[in-house]
């Protein structure tokens, strides 16, 4: 297993202070930001200083129906070669659905949603995730997310669902404790329940990030300090195993560097406690930190070292061989659980009727988020489209998003927005409606759509309504 040290999630907005912070060991990078034959000179510079970086995904969606796109893994690969890295880190999530496989629109939800913990799902991701492993050229983790809804009917624990997942994969887990902390009081789920049924040995690093909690859900925003509560889910894990390396990340709201400074030391030192402890109790007991683990526990940990992407992770045992390639094992599992997941993101992203079992009002509150970081992304990818609607910008977008589903990625989602204004004869501003105007036509290459095109757009988004 690499050490990676103590890291922070590279950005481009904080690129100057990254390279300034003193004790960074290697940084995280969002793989679709970056291009392979074109790196940041940031990230390039850091390389040459022996940085390792990291490239993270967030698009792949191995936890949906549909297997991975050949295209979209190649592209992770290329990155991970183009940086050097010792692996790549993807999510436990799907991204995406609909499409040829339930006969229905294809749906983007621009965000990660979570994977129902049923036999069906897991059969499905772990299919998927061999999948990726045998097209992928360096070793793959998988990051538990952050939810805010729950699926009905769902038939293990958290901690149970990763823990078959490795078991019968290989691949190594990319923990967020901030996420085990999310699901805490958004789900009702124990943290440290989590943490005693997964395979702690199979971890290959762990995320730290802060949220904030408005009216008793917590939104995992990536944009504020990091809670106490995020840091004590960090000391119970380290604990119980030393993690081979501990990022922070920042996704907004960007403080001085030397706040960032500061939060690094909290998170180094929090790690440096916990580790003192796990060897003082393991002197005191005479025993390995692992040592109390129940037989079937330690026969999981010994298969999670054996089969993972990019050549053979080192297990525990030089016995251990790889677990035998199992497809799954009902083919209608991935047509189930693609109605399942294409009728909640309708639902969420295109206005549909709430499924059977989910709670509503959480499902109202992930659909405001959903739309409200579409806003944000959107302003960040064209920010010439908030600087041409000014204060209109933002109530219009989530006008829009509320009957507008994604179909594709977010500068795409740009366009039709703007596509969207002009059809309706906005911004009545004359000036803006020009500069809206000229900015989609250099932009999409077209005329402003005519009569016969609204007739067609407009019937398009009646049948994904329905």
């Amino acid at each position: 297993m690499t050490e990676l040290g103590i890291g922070i999630g590279w950005r481009p907005e904080i690129a100057e202070a990254v390279e300034g912070l003193a004790g960074v060991d290697w940084v995280e990078v969002v793989a679709e930001n970056i291009c392979a034959d074109h790196l940041p000179d940031s990230l390039t510079r850091l390389r040459r200083r022996g940085v390792t970086v990291v490239p993270h995904g967030v698009s792949l969606g191995l936890g949906g129906a549909d297997r991975p796109d050949p295209g979209r893994l190649a592209a992770l690969g290329e990155k991970a070669v183009a940086l050097g890295a010792p692996l790549v880190t993807e999510h436990i999530a799907f991204v995406r659905a609909g499409g040829a496989l339930t006969a229905s629109p294809a749906l983007e939800a621009g965000h990660l949603l979570p994977v129902p913990r049923t036999r069906d799902a897991l059969d499905v991701l772990c299919e998927n995730v061999r999948i990726a492993q045998d097209a992928l050229p360096v070793p793959l983790a998988l990051e538990n997310i952050a939810a805010l809804i729950a699926w009905p009917g769902e038939e293990m624990s958290e901690g149970r669902f990763l823990a078959e997942l490795v078991e019968r994969t290989g691949v190594r887990l990319l923990i967020d404790v901030a996420n085990l902390h999310t699901n805490h009081v958004n789900r009702g789920e124990d943290p440290a329940r989590a943490l005693a049924e997964l395979p702690v040995e199979a971890i290959a690093y762990v995320h730290v990030a802060g949220g904030v909690e408005r009216d008793g859900v917590w939104h995992d925003t990536h944009a504020h300090p990091v809670p106490r509560p995020v840091l004590d889910v960090l000391a119970d894990l380290a604990s119980r195993v030393a993690p081979p390396g501990v990022l922070l990340e920042r996704d907004d709201d960007f403080p001085p560097a030397e706040e960032l400074a500061e939060e690094l030391t909290v998170i180094r030192a929090t790690v440096s406690g916990a580790a003192s402890a796990r060897r003082d109790a393991g002197a005191g007991a005479g025993t390995s930190a692992g040592a109390g683990k129940r037989p079937a526990e330690r026969a999981l940990l010994i298969g999670a070292g054996a089969r993972v992407s990019g050549g053979p992770m080192p297990g525990p045992v030089p016995e251990a061989v790889a677990p035998a390639p199992v497809p799954v094992r009902d083919e209608g599992a991935r047509q189930r659980l693609g109605l399942a997941q294409a009728s909640l993101l309708s639902a969420l992203v295109a206005g549909t009727p709430v499924p059977e079992g989910f709670d509503s009002r959480r499902l109202g509150v992930q659909s405001r988020a959903l739309a409200a970081k579409r806003a944000g992304v959107v302003a960040k990818v064209a920010p010439e489209l908030p600087d041409i609607l000014g204060r209109e910008f933002r109530p219009a977008f989530l006008a829009y998003a509320r009957s507008r589903p994604m179909s594709g990625g977010y500068r795409r989602d740009a366009l039709d927005f703007a596509e969207h204004l002009l059809i309706a004869g906005r911004p009545e501003d004359p000036v803006a409606h020009r500069r809206l105007t000229r900015w989609w036509q250099d932009r999409s290459g077209h005329r402003p759509p005519g009569p016969a095109a609204r007739l067609v757009r407009a019937a398009r988004h009646a049948l994904v309504r329905r």
